[in-house]
């Protein structure tokens, strides 16, 4: 185990782990660090604490002190700066004619360097921009291309749901998030329901996804012939989180020339009352859709498959 302290540089920024060394350090605190960018001034995201050694990147640099009020100041004056680089960038970019979009600006705490980050479909040669930029700024540039998803999380915003989105408010990292897991929880397919304000997948599919496949153990799939106390029966629908299963009750079998004849009637059963028929769908039932399907989800493959980062 070893002792760290977890550091952020920016809201809904990535943590980073630092040797606490002797100062007492607490959530909140502004700390100086050396970092591979140069010295930076970031905050303390909770206390110190003792970690397994795996999830240590070493070495682990130390705090270089607690900020005082200059290193306080001093930032703050660095932050007044950000407008005017977003501005002079932007001319920059324009005046070349670069397909780029210009995302955000920051300066290292020591004003060695200043990085701008910015997204574009391909690859853009900004040699010259870097030219143009430090012949403006008289320092150290870094042009860096980022993804949508990191812009999202450095811009922010409200999701869906009506809260601060999580990547910018508390997520460290971006998990992997696919459509089988929407599948997996009976959502709608359609795009715009569950894709998130960088146009990927949203992140919240990901949480209860392990739960949703816990639960899902067992239960048949629509179409599917099982066994209930009342007889045979044919699955209209599931409901994973109460673990019941609608069905229609089997009143004739399918014979050759006669069909097989179905309740008009609704049984609902607990998923412990039902026994999965090993023969499956009958070919009665192969194409038959979940409830859940209309054609407002009928997107494209191509299309959902453009969601997945």
């Amino acid at each position: 185990m070893i002792k760290v302290i977890g550091i952020k540089f920016r809201q809904g920024g990535k943590l980073y782990y630092f040797d606490p060394l002797d100062f007492e350090v607490k959530s909140g605190d502004n700390v100086i660090v050396e970092t591979a960018r140069g010295v930076e001034f970031g905050t303390a995201s909770g206390d110190i604490k003792l970690v397994e050694d795996s999830e240590v990147v070493q070495p682990l640099k130390p705090i270089i002190r607690i900020a005082d009020e200059n290193d306080k100041k001093a930032h703050a004056e660095t932050l007044k700066r950000h407008d005017e680089a977003m501005r002079v960038c932007e001319e920059k970019i324009a005046k070349r004619g670069l397909e780029m979009k210009l995302i955000d600006v920051e300066y290292t705490f020591d004003n060695s360097k200043v990085i701008f980050y910015f997204t574009a479909d391909g690859r853009v040669d900004f040699r010259e921009l870097v030219k143009d930029l430090a012949s403006a700024f008289r320092m150290r540039i870094e042009l860096r291309q980022i993804g949508v998803r990191d812009e999202t999380k450095m811009m922010g915003g409200i999701g869906p749901c009506g809260r601060e989105l999580c990547c910018h408010s508390w997520l460290d990292d971006f998990e992997t998030v696919s459509i089988k897991m929407a599948k997996v929880q009976n959502l709608s397919l359609n795009p715009t329901k569950i894709s998130g304000i960088c146009g990927r997948l949203m992140c919240c599919l990901q949480y209860e996804n392990d739960t949703y496949i816990a639960l899902k153990k067992g239960m048949p799939d629509v179409g599917e012939y099982v066994m209930t106390p009342d007889g045979r029966a044919v699955v209209d629908d599931v409901n994973i989180l109460q673990s019941k299963v609608k069905t229609r009750l089997v009143l004739d079998e399918a014979s050759e020339g006669k069909p097989e004849k179905l309740s008009s009637e609704y049984y609902l059963y607990d998923k412990d009352e039902i026994t999965r028929d090993p023969k499956k769908r009958a070919a009665k039932h192969q194409d038959q859709a979940p409830k859940n399907k209309n054609k407002e989800e009928e997107a494209s493959a191509a299309e959902l498959a453009a969601l997945e980062d």
